[in-house]
């Protein structure tokens, strides 16, 4: 144990300590010592150090948290529930996080270590967690910001929440402050809205609310509200909610009273509000939904006609890119959607040569 730990506890003892486990009461001069059932009465500092040194877990533990620690209240919760400190007493923790204890927050696996009380954390993705292949090592919080931007086929992430975070990295032995901070970049503001929820504190804004907040371009969005139900809503929250699409856990409904028919997911952290995202698609369906409808009419064969749906499904999926061009019996491979193509469309590719528009 260092001698800066039992300094700091000597210096703060006069004020009383009472920290998982670790108790210090100033007590006539001298001082009352309890650590999980063992009570020491000393009378002087250095009787106060001696007796320290029996519980070198304690004390460092609480050096930590009150010295090195983020001393943001969200942030500090956030790195207790990494290692348990709520499930798990001092040294059973201490003998988890000799090995290591690993958590998961998002597609972010997270690992804690103690080095002579200290904690280290290396992060790497969820994909990676028991590759033996060499990631790329980062040890600063920024590099963050460029990994996220592009998936692992250099396409461009406009939701920082979608589950399509790249792989082939880590980041190794930051700090705490480091850790949280590397964690903000990949994932904003869930530290603090987890920890909101967690304290009663996180303020929902419904869809009716922001969307009656929408101006300009996105003001056609209200005009979804007229008459027409939320029915619009679940499939608005189906299409772009889903733990498929993001990671966030939807807590937000069509207003305070009316709950969507739509499940919000099992992410570890809560979405508090329709994000821009949302927003500009639900502009653009607004739109769409707005068109009269027509009737048209197809000959199919049932083959055909599960080809079809088929192909949508695989499409909303994100299944497409996984389909072998050798499995003509997937209704989405590549050859038999030309196939169709080939035999339905005419050469402005309407299906079956008719016309969207018949004016």
């Amino acid at each position: 144990m260092q001698g800066a730990h039992l300094d700091a506890l000597v210096t703060t003892a006069a004020d009383g300590i009472a920290f998982d486990g670790l108790v210090v009461e100033p007590d006539d001069g001298g001082y009352v010592v309890a650590v999980d059932g063992d009570s020491h009465t000393v009378e002087t500092d250095e009787d106060l150090r001696r007796v320290a040194t029996e519980y070198p877990a304690y004390v460092s533990n609480w050096y930590f948290w009150h010295t090195s620690a983020p001393q943001k209240e969200d942030r500090w919760a956030f790195l207790r529930w990494i290692e348990g400190a709520e499930e798990r007493t001092v040294p059973e923790r201490y003998d988890a996080l000799a090995d290591g204890v690993t958590e998961s927050w998002g597609q972010l696996q997270i690992t804690a270590r103690v080095d002579d009380g200290n904690r280290r954390y290396d992060i790497r993705h969820v994909d990676d967690a028991a590759t033996d292949a060499t990631l790329e090592r980062h040890d600063d919080p920024l590099d963050a910001r460029t990994l996220v931007k592009h998936d692992d086929d250099d396409k461009y992430r406009p939701l920082k929440t979608a589950p399509t975070l790249q792989t082939g990295w880590q980041f190794v032995d930051l700090g705490p402050a480091d850790l949280v901070q590397t964690v903000e970049f990949v994932y904003p503001a869930t530290v603090a809205n987890w920890h909101r929820e967690r304290t009663g504190d996180l303020d929902v804004n419904h869809w009716r609310e922001t969307m009656e907040r929408q101006s300009g371009i996105y003001g056609v969005v209200q005009t979804w509200d007229r008459g027409e139900g939320y029915e619009h809503v679940n499939w608005v929250a189906e299409a772009c909610c889903d733990d498929s699409q993001c990671l966030k856990r939807r807590e937000w409904e069509y207003d305070d009273e009316t709950e969507l028919d739509v499940d919000g997911g099992d992410g570890e952290f809560p979405c508090r509000e329709p994000c821009s995202l949302v927003i500009s698609a639900a502009r653009r369906w607004t739109k769409l939904e707005g068109e009269q409808s027509q009737t048209y009419e197809f000959e199919l064969t049932p083959s055909e006609k599960e080809q079809v749906e088929r192909i949508v499904e695989a499409v909303a999926d994100g299944e497409t890119e996984a389909i072998r061009e050798a499995d003509v019996y997937d209704g989405a491979n590549r050859y038999r959607t030309r196939f169709l193509r080939a035999k339905l469309f005419d050469d402005e590719g309407n299906l079956c040569g008719v016309e969207t528009d018949a004016e």
